[in-house]
Order: C-alpha cells, then structure tokens, then sequence
C-alpha cells in the first residue's frame, strides 16, 4: 500500500496486537501494523517459549466462556498456519485445599461444569512421580490445560495478517496518536499515518501510551529459569503443566520438558518481581534469584535440582484488580485499546484478537467483557 491512509492502525505487534491485526483484515479492512521492535520479539511480554493454557480459571469464573472460544480460535489458528501454537498436556493446580490455586480453579470447573478430577497427595505422586506435594496438598487435574508457543502464535498471526492484506511495520516507534470526529493520526519515527479507527495493544508502553487515559498500569520484572533436572530431563517430557501454591500463597508455575534433554525444565514464579519500566527493566538474572527458585521449586519437584541452563525476563503488566483492560473508552471516538493483562493474558489471545476486530468495526462485541471495562480503575 501507498497511501497513508487506512481503514484500522494497529499499534504494538506482540500478541493482543498480531491477533487484532490478522482478525481485522482477514475481515477485508485496510490495515497498518506498527510495531517498535522485530516480529515475535523478546523485549516484551509475548515470549519465552511457552505460555500456560486452562480452563479451570482461578482468577474468576467469569474468564471461561472467553476461554472457551479462545480455545476454539488456537485450533483455528493451528490448522490455518499449519504450526503447533499450543499443546495439551493437562494442568495439574496444586497447593491447600483452601487455596485459590486448588478452590478457585475447582469453584470455576463446578460453575461451568468443566471436565476435572481431585487428587490427594498419594494420587497427585502415583500418576505424576515427579511431584512431592506435602500431606495435606490436593490437586485439580485438567486434562484440558496445556501451552501455548508465544514466539510462534505472534508470527503465525503476523504471516497471517500479511497474508490478508495487512501493512505490517517493525523498528517504526510510535510517538504520539490522536483521535478527532474525522478519524485518527498516528505519528512514528517516520511519517504520520491516517486512520478511521486506532487499536493500541501497547503492553508494558502503556503508561507512556496511554497517559491522557488514567488507566492505572504497574510494569513487573517476571523471571523465567530452565533448570536442569537431575537424572536428566526424560521424566518431565510426559509430565502435565502445573501451578503449585504453598501454605504461604506463594504460587509458581511449570512445564513439561519441551526444548530437549539439554533443554531443562522451565520454572518461574507467579508475581514476584520488581516494579520497573521497559527502559529501566534489569535484563540479567542473577545468582541469588536463580537460588532462591531452585529452593522453591524443589518442595514441589526434588528433582529440579540442577544448575538453570537458561534464563530470561518478561514484563508483567498489572492492573490494580489483575483484570484486563479490553475497551472503546467513552471519551474517546475511534479508538479501542487493549492492556493491563497482568500476567496470565497470553491464553486469550486469539480471542481478544476477535474482541478488538469486533470494537473496532462496530464499537460492540457479543463476548462477554464488562468486567474488563476501565472506568473501574479510574478515579476522579
């Protein structure tokens, strides 16, 4: 395309924003991407080889008719790219009976009458070996669950998008946007761009982004480690993804053994970072970290004992509640954004792809999302 006018400008490519720009012109409209970084990049969010999937939602029940659909959109998306986006494996959620990890993923499974089974603590080690879970520990296995590949969702929605139409930038940073009565302008490091209609996706840039908006966003440092188990990684190659809480609510998760026997097996705790900015995130892992999960990691996995063969960071992007942010905001005419997801957004992003496209063609969507509207954040 030449001109620099479009239908629908799309700022920030990583995984809200790929989906939003393949659903948008897979429905025939003209559409600009713009991205700051590479495609599939590792300077965001959507990265790290693999992103938890599940159904027994603990975070609120409200969540699973979106998981649903989303789930039916990964399938979409697997036979149309012809690439493994995401994988069953089954999601084992353990910890105290009364803990959100086991209670709320049971109460979301009961209200929506999901396929599950509770397992005590002998069950949860005779079916799975590598887990120790203390005593009093239950568990709710989901054989639903599973992962997502997030380097590979983002490109497939990309090569997706392009392949429909779409005018997708990368290294094009996005400085300033506008919206008026007639449409929208957006201007970059190299032109300014027309629209009808703005979707910004802009993850952990959105407290740069979207400053005229108050929407609350705290930027996390997350840490992901691959360690090395001992007696190698075999074992794990079979096992389910899991998230274990202990009695003192402190929650981590895990995978299968996914990348090869010199691969390990990725581990990371659920919120405990530091707050940062993606200008002062620090990029490195150090000693005492990767100690600190080694010790975590082991009441639940003995096994993941091993020196962390790979390490990497991500930034959470958390809303006060840990709700999303999926909106038309009213005072503003033609734009949708899409923010604040908080650390457990990646599995829905098929389905808010379809959302966005849905507000941005006509400023409704019959997905239930009222709970992600932001004027529950803002305060006057």
């Amino acid at each position: 395309m030449n001109d620099d006018s479009y239908d629908m400008i799309v700022v920030g490519l990583g995984g809200m924003g790929s989906a939003a720009a393949y659903h948008l012109a897979r429905r025939g409209h003209r559409v600009l991407g713009l991205e700051k970084y590479t495609p599939a990049h590792d300077r965001g969010s959507s990265h790290g080889g693999s992103r938890i999937i599940r159904q027994s939602y603990f975070e609120d029940p409200a969540y699973v008719p979106l998981l649903l659909r989303s789930y039916e959109l990964w399938q979409e998306l697997a036979d149309v790219s012809g690439r493994e986006v995401y994988r069953k494996t089954g999601g084992l959620f353990v910890g105290p009976p009364e803990s959100l990890t086991v209670a709320g993923s049971r109460r979301a499974a009961m209200e929506w009458d999901l396929p599950h089974e509770m397992l005590d603590a002998d069950e949860i080690h005779r079916r799975f070996p590598t887990f120790t879970p203390t005593s009093g520990d239950v568990a709710l296995y989901e054989a639903n669950a599973g992962f997502a590949r997030p380097e590979m969702t983002v490109a497939a929605h990309l090569d997706l998008a392009a392949r429909a139409g779409a005018d997708l930038h990368f290294g094009e940073q996005v400085l300033e946007w506008g919206d008026e009565s007639s449409g929208v302008t957006v201007t970059t490091t190299s032109a300014t761009y027309r629209g009808d209609q703005l979707v910004i996706c802009p993850g952990a840039w959105a407290p740069e982004l979207l400053t005229d908006l108050g929407i609350p966003i705290t930027v996390e440092r997350q840490v992901l480690y691959w360690l090395e188990p001992s007696g190698g990684t075999a074992p794990f190659e079979g096992q389910p993804i899991f998230i274990g809480e202990n009695a003192d609510g402190r929650q981590i998760y895990g995978f299968p053994a996914i990348d090869g026997p010199a691969g390990g097996v990725k581990v990371a705790f659920f919120r405990k970072g530091q707050e940062c900015t993606p200008d002062t995130i620090d990029r490195v892992v150090h000693p005492d970290e990767i100690d600190t999960m080694r010790q975590r990691v082991t009441e639940l996995l003995p096994a993941l004992s091993g020196p962390a063969v790979h390490t990497a960071t991500c930034m959470y992007s958390n809303t006060p509640d840990e709700h999303f942010v999926i909106a038309r905001p009213p005072e503003l005419a033609n734009v949708t954004v899409a923010c604040g997801f908080s650390g457990h957004g990646f599995k829905f992003v098929p389905v808010v792809g379809e959302v966005l496209a849905d507000l941005a063609t006509s400023g409704t969507t019959a997905h239930p999302i009222g709970l992600f509207d932001p004027r529950r954040l803002v305060t006057s």
